[in-house]
């Protein structure tokens, strides 16, 4: 199956540079090109993309709202959007966050966890880079709200934890599930119990509810 993509990026550079490299993956298409959310919102509805991957500082609409337009809590059927920023330079990706993005990347990842990226987001899951996972994450954590939930619905299993950390550190469901010896269907199960638990929406918030209870420390 090939996953289709929509790429949105001001600048004509890394939008070529981005096009290039998914397109010479054998199952990635890039099926649409956008210059600011505006755009992006637009052909995201026409064109049905399997992934949206947003740059955050765009013109007329920025990724924050392209984001939330597309994938916020109130989207009944929401789009899978990987968020690409220069970390050290952009605040505005906790809002991202908070908009309902699946993950992100720096924009200087290479090919190789950019591909990584697309594919995890197609498969519902989301690729959180392990190299800025604390940075990012702990900076998330400062400036969360206070309705922050400190305490799950119901206590978490020592298994349901163990998830939670290496969720929290940046590990894919591949990756958790050869790491603690379980099976990928036994990850998923426990990743919707976590969500329950702790009411998250998606795997990015679970890693920030893990940094904000102090389950992993920066």
């Amino acid at each position: 199956m090939t996953i289709r993509v929509l790429i949105a990026d001001d600048q004509d550079i890394i939008r070529s540079g981005l096009t290039t490299i998914l397109n010479g993956q054998p199952d990635i298409e890039v099926v649409g090109q956008a210059v600011d959310g505006r755009e992006a919102v637009e052909l995201a509805h026409r064109l049905r993309p399997d992934v949206c991957l947003f740059d955050i500082r765009m013109p007329n609409l920025d990724g924050v709202e392209a984001t939330r337009l597309l994938a916020g809590p109130d989207v009944e059927d929401p789009f899978a959007v990987v968020v690409i920023t220069t970390f050290d330079t952009d605040a505005y990706v906790t809002g991202a966050l908070r908009a309902g993005a699946k993950g992100f990347l720096l924009k200087d990842a290479g090919p190789e966890l950019l591909v990584q990226a697309i594919h995890a987001a197609a498969e519902g899951d989301a690729l959180i880079a392990p190299a800025i996972t604390t940075r990012l994450l702990a900076k998330f954590v400062e400036t969360a709200t206070s309705s922050t939930p400190t305490q799950p619905l119901s206590p978490l299993t020592e298994r349901e934890e163990q998830v939670l950390v290496t969720v929290a550190t940046g590990r894919t469901n591949a990756e958790i599930a050869s790491e603690l010896h379980i099976s990928l269907s036994t990850v998923k199960f426990h990743l919707s119990s976590l969500m329950t638990k702790i009411g998250a929406r998606n795997r990015v918030e679970i890693a920030i509810w893990a940094y904000a209870t102090r389950r992993v420390r920066p």
